[in-house]
């Protein structure tokens, strides 16, 4: 299965209209995508470690002068935060494609456009190169830069994904090569709570919307980078 346990007292609960409620004093930073001279995505680069308090609020509308914290601009500009994300599991989301020994499962809804998927030869045909162990390790290694769990990486013999390890914390994502900022990355199982209270399916890695304008609320669609979302 996808999902993994949760990290107790840790939550991010999506308000109504309103920003992202961050619980359990979850570690707060941003990452670059670092590309190579061909502008493709090879690598995430910290950045910069955020000084948080034990809650904090993340803005969601993109309006916000005190980002990545809400400053109440979403009520200034009548942000209308409608959750439009299906609430399916990511099971029943994703298509399978299977290679010697490894299967990669991709749920295209959640793609947040950080472009890794693409490197080498996409990984979509990477799969069938999995028969060696250079070839899972490179594998293994680029689905799982994927920061929004589109993509999952499964050992066939086992029938368990094989995921990053990831400390729970949140990641704000910059694009240099895109010129944009991009979504927020929750990692490590940390719940994320819908308005009405009820909580997504829990998985390793997740991506939210945080230029306002995703058509797959509150998850990131790739939207940032249509429209030039810069988190300054």
């Amino acid at each position: 299965m996808v999902a993994k346990s949760s990290v107790p007292g840790t939550r991010v609960t999506v308000t109504k209209d309103g920003p992202y409620l961050v619980r359990g004093q979850v570690p707060l930073s941003r990452q670059a995508i670092g590309a190579d001279a061909a502008g493709e995505s090879v690598d995430w680069v910290p950045t910069e470690t955020i000084a948080t308090a034990a809650a904090y609020k993340l803005c969601r509308c993109g309006q916000s002068a005190n980002k990545p914290f809400c400053d109440d601009s979403h009520r200034r500009v009548g942000f209308v935060g409608d959750e439009t994300a299906s609430r399916q599991r990511y099971a029943a989301l994703a298509q399978e494609i299977d290679g010697p020994a490894m299967a990669l499962t991709d749920a295209e809804s959640l793609c947040a456009f950080a472009r890794f998927c693409d490197r080498d030869g996409k990984v979509w045909n990477n799969v069938a190169h999995t028969n060696s162990q250079p070839g899972r390790e490179a594998f293994v290694r680029q689905v799982g830069q994927c920061p929004s769990g589109r993509l999952v990486a499964w050992d066939l013999e086992t029938r368990l994904p094989v995921e990053p390890e990831l400390p729970p914390s949140i990641v704000l994502v910059e694009d240099p090569s895109q010129g944009v900022s991009g979504p927020i990355w929750v990692r490590g199982g940390i719940v994320v709570e819908a308005a009405d209270g009820t909580p997504y399916e829990i998985r390793n890695r997740m991506t939210l919307c945080r230029c306002g304008q995703s058509r797959n609320k509150p998850f990131c669609d790739g939207t940032h980078a249509s429209i030039g979302f810069r988190d300054t």
